[in-house]
């Protein structure tokens, strides 16, 4: 997707070679790591991110600077078509809308650009803020996904899956 995106804070744009040391230093973060770990090579891990097949992910810019990333997958078997996204941001910037920004603008190119009728998103259970964030875009709780991903203490998590259908859009 050679497209740049604009929200009312944020840019988002394709991921290069060239953002991996700064999006290393967010994932880093203790706070991002423990959601978005990827083993002891982190340069490793954001670079084979970069590179999964069927996944786009793109740079979130913010006061003039990489704040986070935010990826985006596609379903696209006519019986189950549908787009799921997933997103990191820096700690510094929590609480500023930014995440939120990021989300509603992917969302609404997918659903305006890409024709998708549904999203869906899967935050961890405990993870108030994501689940706050994503309501703010019109995402609801479909359920809850038990034991459905590992800790960094090796034991198992639930996530919450959320959806959003186009028209719910906000």
């Amino acid at each position: 997707m050679g497209t740049i995106l604009h929200g009312t804070h944020v840019t988002l744009r394709a991921a290069t070679a060239d953002d991996i040391p700064a999006l290393v230093v967010i994932r880093r973060e203790p706070e991002v790591y423990a959601r978005w770990r990827g083993g002891d090579d982190l340069t490793d891990a954001v670079t084979t991110d970069l590179a999964e097949p069927g996944t786009e992910t793109l740079v979130i810019e913010a006061l003039g600077r990489t704040v986070g990333a935010v990826q985006w997958y596609a379903e696209n078997d006519d019986e189950y078509r549908h787009a799921g996204m997933d997103i990191y941001l820096d700690p510094a910037v929590h609480g500023r809308g930014y995440g939120t920004d990021a989300v509603r603008t992917l969302a609404r190119h997918l659903v305006d650009h890409h024709h998708y009728h549904r999203l869906i998103i899967d935050p961890a259970a405990d993870n108030a803020a994501a689940i706050r964030c994503y309501a703010k875009v019109g995402f609801r709780p479909v359920g809850t996904m038990r034991q459905y991903e590992r800790g960094p203490d090796g034991t198992w998590h639930d996530n919450l899956l959320m959806d959003l259908l186009a028209d719910e859009l906000v």
